[in-house]
């Protein structure tokens, strides 16, 4: 249990570093703003408590002396810097190490750790004695607004001494919080020869005084609140809500707290009699429970009354392997759904057919539910970036800063968790290559601070993410003299800017003079285009002549399930993707007659190129009299794909194809279908690119051959 105990506290610890981390950086853009200085002292606060608790003793007196600097920083004493915030973002990163070495990570290095330390020491003799010890309290030591008196129950987990865990640490941090009443109940203590040593029967009663929010108070119990029952109420706010009328009465606050059946009380109150004396003569209160309301009467009469509700938003936290499993079970729901439905059409049962479309319906909507439980804000991601913008422009002599727009924006965290790299690399280029010096951009007449773009929106089934920069732009000279040295343009060729910018998604392209720690060695953004066409996405460049650079990218939602166009080719099905797809067409013999062998089709005026994917899979047998076109958009062009016929669109869930046929180019998956069968998930944009490459050799073979004629 213990062990369990430590993995809780290491996966809270490091969503805390996260959000610190984005507190920090915030803070460095607004150091005036307390309420960022309060989230990150609470932070501090929260680790240090968390990791004594925890047995983490390390982290606990690391963090002592970072969070009583931010005290200081809180009462104004001293001022957030630059400088601060960097000691204090290579802290975090110290703390993280240490987290993570006690589960077999890299040791933290001890001469960095000292390091540390001794400049945040080094800050609190600034200031006199009195204040360093004031330095080392909780939050409450501070005014930060008026008083709320909270009703707290905290009943624990029986085996709570079993993870290692004592309750009276948390009841002493309780009391330094703010003044502070608690009544131990000891009613459900059995009696002693059935009594276990090792669990603990006592729950808590406390009336707490405090300038804390519930949050605050809510935060001693963090790592242990998902195994215990705990009842926060505010039973008084300060003076904000009207003061008339006494308070509760004794009866009232004990059927409030759930101690007192409402039908016992109104049978005692029509008695005439005192009601604590027939409480305690009746058994039907135990006596430190009447002290315990009595202490709350106690403590709010005078003050100003009222009972403010709050909702509380529940949330339980689920591994990523369970979501992954309800997720893979979810699609075999699917396809068994679709077995059924198809079974129920051949049938011509009436009632069958009515169970299979409300099957279907709940299909749906359950899996519809559970990918939204998969949907992760992508701001948790965005947020990462501000630290690598921060330490690059260091780096680099350059002064940027990172702006974020749409960080509201969901997607699939599989998806989230795969884009992370990516946009790292094109961050780092719109950094290192597209932002100039302070003084070049001076010399052009822009402000000396340059800016990093990245945004995100919702367009139909897909993402759009967008990375640009209000630098120099791309070098197009540069890019033109890099490709024709090696050999990739002739070096009088003409060719349009949309082609010139894919030549820097190429593997080892770089226009850079020299190699450094950021970029030169041509391994980024090849990475960043494979990576994005693997979760079936595209990225697209460009570059006004000195507006920046625009990267953007567009991405499926989910990778698990999509909407597809079921085909088929011959006696084999093939699936499209859906969001790629804009209409069908028929192809008929004399259509094709007349383009002369060119797969050239004119829809409503443009000339649009097919493939047929007949002859790209070598499927033999006659076609029929009139094929399909699937008209789809890749990119900027449309294009066609030539199949027999088009079934229609399909719910598919994506399984991912053997080892030994994930080379096989053209295909990224496969699904089963209502009837037991397989159907292969096209990769549209891998197709196209073959058919180019074969066009590229045949054009080549040919005109060899025209030169061996023209010789002979």
């Amino acid at each position: 249990m213990i062990d369990t105990f430590r993995e809780t506290f290491r996966e809270e610890a490091l969503e805390i570093l996260a959000e610190l981390e984005n507190s920090l950086l915030q803070l460095d853009e607004q150091p005036e703003d307390a309420e960022v200085i309060d989230r990150v002292f609470r932070a501090l606060h929260t680790i240090k408590g968390a990791g004594a608790m925890a047995g983490f003793d390390d982290v606990a007196d690391f963090t002592h002396d970072i969070e009583s600097v931010y005290d200081l920083v809180r009462s104004g004493q001293i001022p957030a810097t630059s400088d601060l915030i960097s000691l204090t973002l290579a802290a975090r990163d110290q703390i993280k190490t240490m987290v993570i070495s006690s589960f077999g990570g890299e040791a933290a290095e001890p001469v960095e750790t000292a390091r540390i330390m001794e400049a945040f020491r080094a800050l609190l003799p600034r200031v006199a004695a009195p204040t360093l010890e004031k330095a080392a309290l909780p939050p409450s030591a501070g005014a930060r607004g008026p008083e709320v008196t909270y009703r707290i129950r905290f009943r624990p987990s029986r085996e709570l001494f079993h993870r290692g865990i004592n309750p009276l640490g948390l009841l002493r941090e309780l009391d330094r919080r703010g003044h502070c009443r608690i009544v131990a109940q000891t009613d459900v203590i059995p009696p002693l020869e059935e009594l276990d040593p090792e669990l603990c029967y006592t729950y808590w009663d406390v009336i707490l005084t405090t300038t804390e929010d519930i949050e605050d108070i809510r935060d001693v119990f963090i790592f242990v609140e998902s195994e215990s029952e705990l009842t926060i109420d505010v039973i008084d706010d300060g003076g904000l809500l009207d003061q008339d009328g006494d308070y509760k009465r004794l009866g009232e606050i004990l059927v409030e707290r759930g101690d007192l059946p409402a039908e016992d009380l109104q049978r005692i109150l029509d008695e005439k009699e005192r009601l604590g004396d027939i409480l305690l003569e009746r058994r039907l209160v135990d006596g430190f429970k009447i002290e315990s309301a009595l202490i709350e009467q106690e403590e709010i009469k005078g003050l100003r009354l009222g009972r403010q509700n709050l909702e509380s938003v529940a949330s339980v936290r689920v591994r990523s392997e369970k979501l992954d499993n309800l997720v893979n079970l979810i699609g075999e729901l699917v396809t068994v759904q679709a077995r059924l439905t198809q079974t129920a059409a051949g049938s011509r049962n009436a009632e069958l057919e009515a169970i299979a479309e409300e099957v279907e319906r709940l299909t749906w909507d359950l899996r519809d539910q559970v990918l939204n439980i998969r949907m992760l804000p992508i701001g948790s991601t965005f947020s990462k970036f501000k630290r690598l913008v921060r330490d690059l422009s260091s780096e680099l002599g350059k002064n940027v800063s990172l702006v974020t727009e749409g960080a509201e924006t969901e997607l699939d965290k599989t998806v989230i968790e795969r884009l992370h790299d990516p946009l790292v690399h094109l961050i780092r280029n719109c950094v290192d290559h597209g932002i100039e010096k302070p003084q070049e951009r001076a010399a052009k007449g822009k402000a000396s601070q340059g800016k990093v773009y990245l945004s995100a929106s919702h367009s139909g089934a897909t993402v759009i993410l967008e990375v640009r920069d209000n630098g120099a732009g791309l070098n197009r000279g540069a890019i033109r003299a890099r490709a024709v040295k090696r050999g990739l343009l002739p070096p009088e060729g003409e060719i349009s800017d949309r082609e010139l910018f894919k030549l820097i998604f190429l593997p080892g392209f770089s226009t850079a003079e020299k190699i450094s720690t950021v970029s030169g060695r041509g391994v980024g953004l090849d990475v960043v285009r494979r990576v994005i066409e693997e979760m079936r996405g595209t990225v697209e460049v460009s570059s006004p002549d000195g507006e920046g650079t625009v990267f953007t990218i567009k991405l499926p939602l989910t990778l698990a399930i999509i909407d597809g166009l079921l085909v088929k080719i011959g006696a084999e099905s093939y699936v499209f993707p859906l969001s790629a797809v804009e209409e069908c067409i028929e192809l008929k013999g004399e259509d094709a007659a007349r383009s002369h062998g060119r797969n050239l089709v004119n829809l409503r005026g443009e000339i649009i190129p097919y493939i047929r994917l007949r002859d790209q899979f070598s499927v033999h047998g006659v076609p029929p009299e009139i094929e399909q076109i699937v008209v789809v958009q890749l990119a900027s062009q449309r294009v066609g794909f030539v199949v027999d016929q088009v079934v229609g669109e399909h719910q598919t869930v994506i399984k991912s194809l053997g080892r030994m046929y994930q080379g096989v180019s053209g295909l990224s998956g496969a699904t089963i279908l209502g009837n037991g069968s397989v159907a292969l998930i096209l990769d549209l944009r891998q197709l196209l690119q073959m058919q180019e490459e074969a066009e590229d050799l045949f054009s080549e073979g040919l005109q060899q051959s025209l030169r061996q004629m023209t010789r002979s």
